[in-house]
């Protein structure tokens, strides 16, 4: 098989076993505990968890040959095939009839506070390292809610230019964001 080859930067690329079992074995070891971290934040209990991040590495077990041909990092991939089974998730949820839930403890909603705060502030120090221009224009459409070209009107730059920097600016600010968490 070909490399297949995790989004950290500090993590080397190597050669997946020639095993499907392996390879996918090789990819829980490097990506099922930041996998978990980031669907725990999203589900009610640990066992929701559990099930989302199993059954996320079962779908990559059944694409393993996609996921080996391919010469992209596997840890988006995974990230968007567990965000698709969270949507799933809560769709399924909310279908259901409607239950009394018990109010969660003061700390656990102390804890998701602080995870948006955390959430918030690495964004903000992912923001600050992108150009003046870029940033301006993924602040205005994202944040402010502006169209392209209405953020290229404003700005007093033609409609492709405002796409292109917004096209850059979220590339830099992933590549932020991916730095922050493979240092973390």
């Amino acid at each position: 098989m070909t490399s297949v080859h995790p989004a950290a930067p500090d993590t080397a690329r190597g050669q997946l076993p020639a095993g499907a079992d392996a390879a996918v074995r090789q990819l829980y070891l490097l990506h099922a505990s930041a996998l978990h971290c980031y669907v725990r934040r999203f589900c009610p209990d640990p066992a929701s968890a559990d099930d989302i991040v199993q059954e996320t590495f079962i779908r990559a077990w059944r694409h393993l040959p996609q996921l080996s041909a391919d010469d992209r990092p596997v840890r988006p991939w995974l990230y968007r095939v567990a965000r698709n089974l969270l949507t799933d998730a809560d769709r399924a949820a909310r279908a259901r009839p409607a239950t009394t839930a018990a109010q969660p403890p003061e700390d656990a909603r102390d804890d998701a506070r602080l995870d948006q705060v955390l959430d918030r502030q690495l964004v903000h120090d992912a923001l600050a390292h992108l150009s003046p221009a870029h940033r301006t224009v993924l602040v205005e459409t994202f944040y402010h809610g502006g169209t392209l070209a209405t953020v290229a009107s404003q700005l007093g730059i033609p409609h492709g230019t405002a796409r292109s920097r917004l096209h850059y600016a979220l590339h830099a600010l992933r590549q932020q964001l991916q730095n922050q968490h493979a240092a973390a």
